[in-house]
């Protein structure tokens, strides 16, 4: 049995610095982790084994959300939890209604991630 703690979390975003301090937070909290620069990146990856997506919302091809969306109608139920450097009330409005553990600011308040991450993944 895995432990929640266990738990693979993927990082998909395509700035390297982001990424790179994004995964080593998730590690801080006890997660493993596995990196990817794109959407496409993680989907050709077919990470079976992620428990959980935490992806940038604005990235070059397919976004956070077109992201979330390929994988439901792959049948994927993986929890999602989006991060965007443009946070709007619109954005919000129009994620509200989606099927997302969070919306997440950048910088990401490290309190705010730990919650989202152990509210995705029963922990």
């Amino acid at each position: 049995m895995v432990r929640v703690r266990d738990s693979l979390v993927a990082v998909v975003d395509d700035d390297a610095l982001v990424r790179d301090a994004t995964a080593s937070l998730v590690r801080s909290f006890g997660y493993r982790t596995a990196i990817y620069p794109s959407a496409d990146a993680y989907l050709d990856a077919a990470a079976d084994a992620v428990a959980c997506v935490l992806t940038d919302l604005q990235m070059p091809g397919r976004s956070g959300l077109e992201l979330r969306e390929c994988l439901r109608a792959r049948g994927s139920a993986v929890p999602v939890i989006l991060m965007t450097a443009f946070p709007t009330e619109e954005l919000r409005a129009r994620t509200a209604a989606l099927d997302l553990v969070a919306l997440l600011d950048k910088p990401v308040d490290p309190d705010l991630l730990s919650r989202a991450l152990a509210r995705a993944l029963g922990g």
